[in-house]
């Protein structure tokens, strides 16, 4: 018999998941997300969590409660009288009577081979840190960050030159996949849970805005996982100096280049640029309010050649 689900969870990376749960049968008696924000010009308009979105094209009842903490919201999560959840990238934390709401436990999806990168950005920092390797993780839940016993898990090789973006789709597609075979074993009553290991924790901060200026003088390789661990957001980005003043251009795919100079100096009419040790070459880029373009077509439209700085 299909097991009786609340999915809880926000962003894109969560949709597929929720996608195939339903899919395979289970009975999603509740979707929590976050409440619709303010969107448009003048903020009119209210944007639902693409979460909400695909619950509604299913036909789910969808809950966008502030928090979780009080009695009444708690009553409500029980009341749904679930034997499981499933949570994707939610953005609110459980308190342990939410723990404890379903009988068999609430299952949450990381974007990491735990416990390396618990925390906010786990994609993210696994690039920037030039990690050869990450995965998806089914773990369930305890009241520690991303503490709690493994159920299974998917180990991804992480391309030299992919994106965050990249890995975002990937580990959005397999880890759907992993959620629904966990549930399966779950729901025979043969899911066997690991404790992680006790070595190797790293903690994925949340980006702030402060470290997404590039460093040209660092050696390529990390200015080149600083760039596609960032991109395409919030993006890593470096001004150009043009007449009406700096530019703030954002760097969205690069790879290793040839030669060196002083960091920050144009190479070639390829935006091949020097740093520290070594160089990168852009391979896409967006100038702000602009649509994203290749090196090529962005060479075209300015000034940028040989020797020219950026910073």
């Amino acid at each position: 018999m299909p097991l009786r689900l609340i999915f809880m969870g926000t962003p894109d990376f969560a949709v597929p998941t929720l996608a195939e749960i339903v899919g395979r049968g289970h009975d999603v008696a509740a979707v929590y997300t976050r409440a619709p924000k303010p969107a448009g010009r003048r903020g009119l308009e209210l944007l639902e969590t693409p979460v909400a979105r695909e619950a509604r094209r299913f036909g789910l009842p969808v809950f966008t409660p502030a928090t979780l903490r009080t009695e009444d919201a708690q009553a409500a999560f029980r009341a749904h009288q679930a034997d499981a959840a499933v949570v994707v990238a939610y953005g609110l934390i459980l308190p342990k009577p939410i723990l404890d709401a379903v009988p068999l436990g609430c299952f949450n999806l990381h974007a990491s081979l735990l416990p390396r990168w618990r925390g906010a950005a786990p994609i993210h920092r696994a690039i920037m840190a030039g990690d050869a390797e990450t995965g998806a993780m089914v773990m369930r839940m305890e009241e520690g960050l991303d503490t709690g016993p493994i159920a299974m898990a998917d180990r991804v090789a992480i391309a030299p030159d992919a994106t965050t973006g990249d890995l975002h789709d990937e580990l959005a597609r397999r880890g759907a996949n992993l959620m629904v075979q966990a549930l399966e074993a779950l729901e025979r009553g043969t899911l066997a849970l690991t404790p992680q290991a006790e070595r190797g924790v790293e903690y994925a901060a949340k980006i702030s805005k402060d470290e997404t200026r590039i460093d040209w003088s660092k050696p390529w390789r990390a200015v080149h996982d600083h760039i596609r661990g960032l991109s395409p957001f919030p993006g890593a980005w470096f001004e150009l100096a043009e007449a009406g003043g700096p530019v703030r251009v954002k760097a969205l795919r690069t790879t290793k280049g040839e030669g060196g100079g002083t960091p920050g100096t144009v190479l070639d009419d390829k935006l091949t640029i020097a740093c520290g040790d070594g160089a990168v070459r852009i391979l896409q880029l967006q100038r702000a309010g602009r649509q994203a373009m290749t090196a090529e077509e962005f060479v075209r439209g300015t000034a940028l050649r040989a020797g020219a700085r950026v910073s």
